[in-house]
């Protein structure tokens, strides 16, 4: 069978493009994952107890994109769902983003009246003042409240999540670090959050059911898909391929003699538990002692009657190529960004190869952001074609 584009990826960059190829230009399109399943890292299924587990880690969707919205909406319906997260700070859990309840928590009745009465005096109800600005304040109770979040909750979090000392963590990263000057405890605050009722895999399962898209798993590009760096060709089972290439993986791994992009990556440690409830709320974050990052239980994210309870600890690590592990964050070091932009220069000589997605673009994309790159590019695309004839 002849095909008309090819996307390296079957997550929800490669599935939004071949989604769009095959229903807006008719194309007859190959997706290749070399996983043994759909949907990237938002894959879910049920575990052996009947239980909706998120293999790596949770995945949420929260967004103000209409856009993104209405295309999703398409494939799926909602299970409404507010997230809301809980950090253990000297064996007491509080809300995160820090808020009133957690002042309240934290500090004695006199002081946290003071200190709430002190930020809605300077910020006013309802704004989220960053760690950066309270730490500039004059006054002695904001300074003290910014030092404890700084010290209790940014801190260690970040040096586990991203493997840095203290005095490695950018300026730029602890500005995005709230307090929210109200009770509410959502940790987002977006127009629309919800899980697709059937689960993220279905979801997806959905945008790759046309019949134009043939999808292959556990099949790795180089099984299929060669680049020819001498002509500076795409070759699809060793002959010349003329149509669209949609690649979602590391540029690192495509380009001869390339240094490896660096990246975080992570583990998961799943367990069923013989108990009703874990903890009160989807996701804990432990941002102290332990070795990992965050604990999720996933009878919150999709209630369930089942007796016992499915939980996810996370363990942030160094990715390793030849370790076991897939890279999850960058690191936007300026040495990093120079040899993506080189690889991403010298992948440009291919006629019609489009680097797609989180890894490819060697960003980070919540997945509304994903969905709504993967529709602008697609747009870009079709506005190509169009001028092209």
């Amino acid at each position: 069978m002849s095909f008309d584009a090819v996307v390296i990826g079957a997550g929800l960059s490669g599935a939004v493009m071949a989604e769009r190829m095959a229903n807006v230009l008719n194309w007859k399109v190959l997706v290749l994952e070399q996983r043994e399943h759909i949907a990237g890292n938002c894959f879910d299924e049920n575990d052996e107890f009947g239980i909706n587990v998120h293999r790596y880690g949770p995945h949420l969707l929260h967004s103000s994109n209409n856009d993104v919205w209405d295309y999703l909406s398409t494939f799926t319906a909602w299970h409404p769902y507010q997230h809301r997260v809980l950090a253990k700070i000297n064996d007491i859990l509080v809300p995160i983003p820090f808020n009133l309840t957690s002042i309240e928590r934290c500090f004695s009745p006199q002081k946290a009246t003071a200190m709430i009465s002190a930020l809605r005096e300077h910020y006013g109800d309802g704004s989220k003042v960053p760690i950066l600005e309270l730490k500039q304040r004059v006054e002695p109770l904001l300074a003290e409240l910014a030092e404890f979040i700084y010290r209790n909750v940014f801190v260690n979090y970040t040096c586990k999540q991203w493997g840095v000392a203290p005095d490695e963590i950018a300026p730029e990263v602890t500005a995005r670090v709230p307090v929210v000057v109200s009770y509410d405890d959502r940790y987002f605050s977006d127009t629309y959050q919800a899980l697709p009722s059937k689960g993220f895999t279905a979801m997806v399962s959905a945008m790759l059911a046309h019949p134009l898209i043939t999808v292959e798993l556990n099949t790795p590009m180089a099984r299929r898909v060669r680049l020819d760096w001498e002509h500076h060709q795409v070759l699809l089972d060793g002959e010349l391929f003329n149509g669209h290439t949609i690649y979602t993986g590391m540029l690192d791994t495509l380009v001869p003699d390339a240094q490896n992009l660096p990246y975080r990556a992570l583990k998961f440690k799943h367990k069923h538990l013989n108990i009703k409830e874990f903890q009160p709320v989807a996701t804990v974050n432990y941002p102290n002692d332990e070795a990992y990052t965050r604990i999720t239980e996933f009878k919150h994210l999709s209630p369930t009657k089942h007796v016992g309870t499915s939980v996810v600890y996370e363990y942030p690590c160094e990715y390793q190529p030849k370790e076991n592990v897939d890279p999850y964050y960058p690191l936007f070091t300026d040495s990093a960004i120079a040899a993506h932009c080189t690889y991403r220069n010298q992948l440009s000589k291919f006629a019609r190869f489009i680097p797609l997605g989180r890894l490819a673009e060697y960003r980070y994309f919540d997945m509304d952001d994903a969905v709504a790159n993967a529709l602008k590019t697609f747009l870009k695309l079709q506005d190509q074609i169009s001028f092209q004839r």
